[in-house]
């Protein structure tokens, strides 16, 4: 048997290496575009930080036993009555792959919009353009530098060229930065970046770019106009299924790839994972488009398994992220207030300002958490938190996401048996006292309701 997967990256690589573990006599077989199977896109930002030293540790599984990795090629089409795929070299020749059993998992792409000298920019997905963008900012000529885009990615850029003492500023069309999470922790961010010198910009439109005599040129709406050494573009990404598409696959959300849960496309022998899919959410029991490298891991994993000759069944994602920006992590999971309401719950969303650790011990650290859960079922439905990096922000919008998973009350989280000392929590952790919060809330609300009736 063999089994061809298009796409080097998380949920191709993890793929592979379950059919392998699963099936070691398949005949196992990756197509990827570039020389860097299981590179970390997540880690660019850090790289060109300067904070890690060596590319390669980005890149740091080059060779994995019993899988053929065909670099440097690019899948050109797929023909699935002969069950081939058409792929080309870096010679420019034509070559024709065999497969019994087809995984395509070739990502997504930046969205990169026909704007007057889009040419001038650079934007951050692969590991070439980390190489780029690390020449640039390591030769000493960048003084000043644009991010356009305040989603995760142009935050952590924010963070990494204020890291190399460049001058940085941060714009974006949405009215608050990382539109994710809801505008009072956006506020939070911003305070965090303008701390640190970053210019914020929010509510812009770039509607033009322009080299001048002295670099760069940024024309946009509310009257911006700036000009920097370096422009880096992280608007986003999109669903790289072309060669899906073209094959006959069925395409939703954005023209991600339409697949069931056992991440079978409409195709026979074909199965597609990872950020060119779309995505079954645990809490809206519906498919949306969420690009996410943990969401791919598992996607592929089922994919991988499924292709020879498994039963496994993606369980869902939650939307579960974390983000650093410099001395500030900010996480969420589930369903922010509005799009609980527009999924038709009835939700009510909480506020509480815990320390993450007994105050009385040095260090300790207020977190700004938001809980929103359904007013009438008392299910939780979501949470955000916003607090210093070493407050377990992380670990805390873990246990969120766990009780999300299994569906859990908002007050049922009081029962929860977590750890504590002082120096890293309280008796009734962060997460309880916010959960705590919520049902003080819900009681409130529900005591004026009746007084209004």
């Amino acid at each position: 048997m063999r089994l061809l997967i298009i796409g080097g990256s998380d949920a191709g690589i993890s793929a592979a290496l379950r059919a392998r573990e699963l099936r070691p006599e398949v005949d196992v077989a990756v197509v990827l575009a570039d020389a860097f199977p299981n590179y970390s896109i997540c880690g660019l930002p850090f790289y060109v930080s300067g904070e890690t030293g060596d590319w390669r540790q980005l890149a740091h599984r080059t060779e994995f036993p019993g899988i053929e990795l065909l670099c440097n090629r690019v899948a050109e089409s797929i023909d699935v009555g002969r069950k081939v795929v058409i792929i080309r070299t870096p010679e420019a020749i034509t070559q024709t792959l065999a497969y019994d059993k087809l995984i395509i998992a070739t990502g997504a792409k930046p969205l990169i919009p026909d704007v007057p000298g889009i040419e001038h920019v650079h934007p951050l997905h692969t590991m070439g353009d980390s190489f780029t963008v690390h020449e640039k900012v390591t030769s000493g000529k960048v003084r000043r530098a644009a991010v356009v885009g305040v989603g995760y990615i142009g935050v952590e850029m924010a963070d990494a060229l204020t890291h190399r003492g460049i001058e940085v500023e941060l714009v974006g069309r949405s009215r608050s930065v990382l539109p994710t999470v809801d505008p009072e922790i956006g506020a939070v961010i911003r305070e965090q970046l303008e701390s640190r010198n970053v210019r914020v910009l929010t509510g812009i439109e770039i509607e033009r770019i322009r080299r001048t005599d002295g670099g760069l040129a940024l024309d946009g709406t509310g009257g911006l106009a700036s000009t920097v050494d370096l422009i880096v573009w992280a608007t986003g990404v999109s669903p790289a299924s072309d060669v899906a598409r073209s094959a006959g696959i069925d395409t939703g959300i954005r023209g991600a790839c339409k697949v069931t849960r056992r991440m079978e496309t409409n195709l026979p022998d074909v199965y597609a994972a990872g950020d060119c899919v779309e995505t079954w959410h645990r809490v809206l029991q519906t498919y949306l488009w969420l690009p996410l490298g943990t969401t791919a891991h598992k996607q592929g994993r089922v994919a991988g398994e499924n292709a020879v000759g498994g039963d496994a069944e993606f369980a869902g994602a939650l939307g579960t992220q974390v983000v650093k920006v410099f001395d500030l992590a900010i996480a969420r999971t589930g369903l922010l207030d509005h799009e609980a309401k527009a999924a038709g719950f009835s939700p009510l969303t909480s506020y509480a300002e815990p320390y993450d650790h007994k105050a009385y011990y040095p260090s300790a650290e207020k977190l700004h958490i938001r809980v929103t859960g359904d007013a009438l079922s008392g299910k939780l439905l979501g949470a955000q938190i916003a607090g210093n990096w070493k407050a377990e922000v992380a670990k805390r919008i873990d246990v969120f996401a766990t009780a999300l998973f299994h569906q859990m009350d908002v007050d049922e989280m009081n029962a929860l048996d977590l750890s504590y000392t002082p120096p890293l929590g309280s008796p009734w952790d962060a997460v309880q006292i916010a959960a705590q919060a919520w049902t003080a809330r819900q009681l409130s609300v529900g005591k004026r309701r009746q007084e209004n009736r």
